[in-house]
């Protein structure tokens, strides 16, 4: 397997249309993402998390997201790792990780940190200082900066939230995300304001195509998948047991057909 040459990753903020960027949390799901056709494939920290017994944003994943990323590394589609807030307070540890994150990962194209720690932000100054860092040692990576001012619900107003942007840009960041903002005419504002691709969370009530509208240029999936996953998988044990639909289900052969190719191409 080969990574894709064009479009790049930050060329796909860039096109006609938002990124529709699916976040993954393990190799089955990254290959059925992979599958389906899309050329990049982000990770959830909360799925990762998660899957280790633990509750998001509390710097549990770091070790598990090098080990996944260098699992991911062979799959042809560009990669951005959700690395929380970076693991560190200290701008040269964070740094010192995603090097070590890329270098792992073999070509990792993209990281996303978050400016709040432990469900509460941090001074956006120490945050920006992050960014710095990783952008002075690691400059070809694509650092997506996470705003939490909305999904927190702390300072969550708009002159709180394009401060906060205006000097994640200033110190190198490539894009900004600003989960929890649901609004129209924020989204719009934002976009407008923020000189960055503006990177949202996926919105039911709002198609890509409509969100591209308002000025969005990237749209993930967070953690959806991960909890429509479990959903389902309740689901059917339901079902099996006589108190529903049984629902569709990818076939086993394809799902081990992918796992032999993929294991093929570990050899």
């Amino acid at each position: 397997m080969t990574k894709p040459a064009s479009p790049t990753f930050r060329e796909l903020h860039h096109q006609d249309g938002p990124l529709v960027l699916p976040n993954a949390w393990d190799v089955p799901s990254a290959l059925a993402f992979v599958d389906a056709g899309f050329e990049a494939v982000g990770t959830t920290s909360f799925g990762v998390a998660s899957g280790l017994g633990r509750p998001d944003g509390g710097r549990a994943t770091r070790d598990a997201n090098v080990a996944l990323a260098r699992a991911l590394a062979p799959l042809p589609v560009h990669l951005s790792v959700d690395i929380e807030d970076g693991y560190s307070d200290d701008p040269d540890e964070v740094a010192a990780y995603v090097s070590t994150l890329a270098a792992a990962g073999a070509d990792v194209a993209g990281v996303n940190i978050e400016d709040s720690t432990a469900e509460t932000l941090i001074d956006p100054a120490a945050y920006a200082a992050k960014v710095a860092a990783v952008k002075g040692r690691c400059p070809e990576v694509f650092v997506n900066a996470r705003v939490d001012t909305y999904w927190l619900g702390q300072d969550a107003t708009v002159a709180a939230t394009l401060d906060r942007a205006a000097r994640y840009v200033e110190a190198g960041a490539d894009g900004v995300f600003v989960p929890g903002a649901l609004d129209h005419a924020l989204l719009r504002e934002l976009a407008a304001e923020i000189p960055v691709p503006l990177n949202v969370l996926a919105i039911p009530a709002l198609s890509p195509s409509e969100l591209g509208e308002l000025g969005v240029r990237r749209v993930s999936t967070g953690s959806l998948p991960y909890r429509a996953a479990l959903h389902a998988a309740v689901a059917v044990a339901q079902a099996v047991r006589g108190t529903g639909t049984v629902p569709e289900a990818t076939p086993y052969p394809e799902l081990q057909a992918r796992l032999v190719d993929y294991a093929a191409g570990l050899t």
